[in-house]
């Protein structure tokens, strides 16, 4: 994420970023970790792991035989997640690092499942395909990465006026509303995963997309 313009925007907003936007961005949240159907002993990674409520219940997931690693570009997010871990005594087998995405700083074939939650419409889009070729490459053959993303209208034309208004945002002031609605299935696809699962929820009448991509065996 080293391109980010906005890292020090996370940096300053850290502490209140569950308030801002955890609350409306949970339940689906919850959705795309059910979807991804971690097991114990696995080991998971997060990009953008944000406030870290994700990673809790990952870390809760795999249990002490397994491993969570999370990247993220925030400082000020990785100590807001660094609180909520100790407060929870749940550091134990976990990789939390500050750093920028792409590349990932991680072999190949070394996780079981890759998750993201409103994370990966925040690359630009020409990011997004070196992204997700990334975490291809850090999957075991069958892994799985699970992605919550602000989706792009399933039929051309059935924009939302909300959604309207969300993208002109992002063109035009892209640091005051920094995601864009991406189509995740074939974003998936496209790096060479299949896709296994694929729902589509909404925040504020805008549709979100949970998809799980599966690394052929």
């Amino acid at each position: 994420m080293q391109f980010d313009p906005n890292e020090k925007f996370y940096d300053r907003i850290a502490n209140a970023y569950d308030v801002i936007a955890h609350s409306s961005e949970r339940k689906a949240c919850e959705k795309g970790l059910a979807a991804l159907m971690v097991t114990a002993g696995e080991r998971i990674l997060e990009i953008g792991y944000g406030t870290g409520h994700a990673l809790v219940a990952l870390a809760r997931a795999t249990g002490p035989k397994g491993e969570v690693c999370g990247v993220d570009v925030s400082t000020g997010m990785h100590r807001v997640t660094l609180e909520l871990l100790e407060s929870l005594e749940l550091k134990r087998n976990i990789d939390l690092r500050v750093g920028t995405v792409p590349p990932i700083d991680f072999a190949d074939e070394s996780f079981d499942a890759v998750f993201l939650s409103f994370t990966l419409e925040l690359f630009p889009d020409v990011v997004i395909d070196e992204v997700v070729n990334e975490i291809s490459r850090v999957l075991k053959p069958g892994g799985r990465c699970g992605v919550v993303a602000m989706a792009t209208p399933k039929n051309e034309g059935e924009d939302t006026p909300l959604e309207k208004a969300y993208v002109w945002m992002h063109r035009h002031f892209p640091h005051i509303v920094d995601c864009h609605p991406i189509n995740v299935e074939a974003t998936l696809e496209k790096g060479g995963l299949e896709i296994t699962h694929s729902v589509q929820d909404e925040i504020w009448s805008m549709p979100v997309a949970i998809v799980v991509g599966t690394k052929p065996e």
